[in-house]
């Protein structure tokens, strides 16, 4: 196969999970051409994986003058009638206002450029990362050039406004779509006709569990570690207060937080004023190669997220067998099995929070097994070389007409192979 991946900016220090997958398809034989509307700050190059994928990605904006006057011209004049159906698209499922209209014609023209760089490039099929403006763009990009296209869809922020990211028309369009979890599924299918709920598959995000070595532990643990953007849905407040509650029991605890983001001065001035100067420490982003190197110096992994899809960073932890705990929320039960590989806790409850700390870090066999059963875990359902052969094979099949089950380790022996039910190729 020849495809093409779009996100809005890639590559991220944040969407390792993407360059993994990205990986694992070339690995598998496939040509991807990725493609970002946008390149992302410098601050997001953080280690040799995103430069390299850095320098081998086309980015749609800025567009060079010319060139954008005369690809509108060649898909105008090229085919006329799907350009007219490609701009009624846009303009149908614009914002409304006069924003909404400026944005819709940006969007038509990003999805201009990328489909004749498509058509010119023979590539055959385009796959989008999130729901959202990418999303739209590459909807609109198989309009103008006439080729399928199908997106994963992750959660939570698609599912805070999907009606302006108008979802139900970008599901009804798709190909297919890779699901990241039951629970995002379950989201999808409320505005998705049930006569296309085959099509929304789950394929995990995943790691590659070979890259991480199991820690042992022993002892009283000291050690917490927390990865991710820094911003108040990821329940960045409440930790802090955790740990501020459990010094007394543990005066030697440290938090690492690794990462960035909107909220880290704040952050930063609300540990000062806690008295945690000496016992939180914000290292800012890490390369994979660091964060595994801080997993593997850690005795717990803490994730009190408000709002998530299913957290790469858990399954690294995990990975690494290093127990985690975190929420109770959306998609993070089926990774994380309480009691057995982690502690869930409610969102927003500071004292179960602690209480959840600080009875992992007194006992050491309870982290080791739970690190096993967590490494085992993502061993069986969340290894990237499985999940990526299972997206290979449903893009493969919907490309060749065929429906894959939903989920071939929920399924029957006998739904494991493609179905005979033909596939319309695009919904119109």
């Amino acid at each position: 196969m020849r495809i093409a991946y779009l996100t809005g900016q890639y590559p991220r220090a944040t969407d390792t999970f993407i360059q993994r997958e990205v990986a694992a398809l070339r690995n598998s034989g496939v040509h991807v051409q990725t493609f970002s509307i946008r390149k992302p700050p410098m601050n997001e190059n953080v280690g040799p994986e995103q430069q390299t994928e850095r320098d081998r990605t086309t980015y749609i904006l800025p567009p060079a003058f010319l060139g954008l006057i005369l690809t509108g011209a060649r898909l105008k004049f090229g085919s006329p009638l799907r350009y007219l159906r490609a701009f009624r698209l846009a303009m149908r499922t614009r914002h409304a206002g006069l924003k909404g209209l400026s944005y819709a014609l940006f969007y038509f023209m990003e999805a201009g450029i990328l489909a004749d760089r498509m058509r010119r490039d023979k590539l055959t099929h385009l796959h989008n990362h999130f729901g959202d403006s990418s999303c739209t763009v590459a909807m609109l990009a198989a309009e103008l050039g006439g080729f399928t296209f199908s997106f994963s869809l992750h959660g939570p922020g698609i599912f805070f406004e999907p009606h302006h990211w108008r979802l139900d028309e970008k599901l009804r369009r798709a190909l297919f779509v890779s699901n990241i979890s039951n629970f995002c599924r379950s989201q999808a299918m409320i505005f998705c006709p049930p006569e296309r709920w085959d099509r929304l598959h789950i394929i995990h995000c995943g790691v590659d569990p070979k890259l991480f070595n199991p820690v042992t532990h022993s002892g009283q643990g000291t050690r917490l570690l927390t990865v991710g953007r820094l911003a108040s849905v990821k329940g960045m407040p409440v930790l802090l207060d955790a740990v501020k509650s459990l010094l007394p029991n543990h005066p030697n605890l440290t938090l690492t937080v690794v990462g960035d983001g909107p909220e880290r001065q704040d952050f930063e001035r609300r540990a000062a004023q806690l008295g945690l100067n000496n016992n939180v420490h914000f290292v800012g982003y890490q390369s994979q190669s660091q964060v595994r190197e801080r997993l593997s110096e850690t005795d717990l992994f803490v994730l009190p997220s408000f709002a998530e899809g299913v957290p790469v960073v858990l399954m690294e932890a995990m990975a690494a067998g290093v127990p985690a705990v975190t929420t109770r929320i959306a998609g993070i039960p089926e990774l994380v099995e309480d009691g057995q590989s982690g502690r869930l806790v409610p969102p927003g409850n500071a004292e179960a929070l602690t209480h959840a700390i600080d009875d992992l870090l007194n006992h050491p066999d309870t982290r080791n097994a739970f690190g096993q059963a967590g490494r085992r875990k993502v061993e069986a359902e969340f290894n990237i070389a499985k999940e990526s052969a299972w997206l290979r094979q449903v893009m493969t099949s919907a490309l060749d007409g065929h429906i894959e089950p939903v989920r071939p380790d929920e399924t029957s022996a006998q739904d494991t192979q493609p179905t005979a039910e033909p596939l319309d190729r695009a919904a119109s």
